[in-house]
């Protein structure tokens, strides 16, 4: 994927700055897909220049105006191209599991800070996750009322409105990166345990 379809998808989502689109990224997109400022700004010029995004003056009070950016057709065009695209399967490119294996070539124990490290990583980022779903998408409690009477079933008058996608496909990649850290801190807690045979009692 291209830095271009997420921001994309994050401007069909809400159209925004520049700099609020970056703070979409460091709040939410990160969950699937990292970018800095710079490569943020960089890129977003260039889809203006292709005709993907349009972007218009927006007046602020008190301070300068912004620059507000949203789909054109030809971006919408674009990535429903690339929404259509067959992609291949991610490959694992994973530093930590080739030092894990070539610390049997070394002192296995030595390496039990650094996992460490990488477990308290993952467990930042998972309490991150949860914080963003607790926020997000949970539910206010209904507000209990008494029981009402009886009545006979009722059959729906005419077809139901189709769920919110949006928000429902925004939780389902958000569950996607919780699985992911839970996955990868129990993996590690699997491999402190194995690299703890290997050295003295601490």
């Amino acid at each position: 994927m291209a830095l271009e379809h997420a921001i994309l998808v994050s401007l069909l989502e809400k159209p925004g700055s520049g700099y609020e689109l970056a703070r979409r990224f460091e709040r939410s997109i990160g969950y699937f897909w990292t970018a800095t400022h710079q490569q943020i700004y960089r890129v977003l010029k260039r889809m203006e220049n292709d005709g993907w995004v349009d972007a218009r003056d927006v007046p602020q009070q008190g301070r300068p105006d912004k620059k507000e950016y949203s789909v054109a057709d030809l971006g919408r065009a674009a990535l429903s191209s690339w929404l259509h695209d067959p992609i291949e399967p991610e490959s694992v490119r994973h530093d930590l599991a080739v030092k894990i294996r070539g610390a049997a070539f070394d002192d296995p124990a030595a390496l039990i800070r650094e996992v460490e490290r990488h477990r308290q990583a993952h467990r930042d980022r998972l309490t991150h996750y949860l914080a963003g779903q607790a926020r997000d998408f949970t539910e206010p409690e209904p507000k209990s009322k008494p029981d009402p009477e009886p009545q006979p079933a009722a059959h729906p008058a005419g077809p139901q409105p189709p769920p919110d996608a949006e928000r429902e496909l925004q939780h389902a990649v958000l569950r996607g990166g919780i699985a992911y850290e839970r996955m990868m801190i129990g993996w590690l807690d699997d491999v402190l345990a194995t690299l703890a045979r290997f050295g003295p009692d601490r």
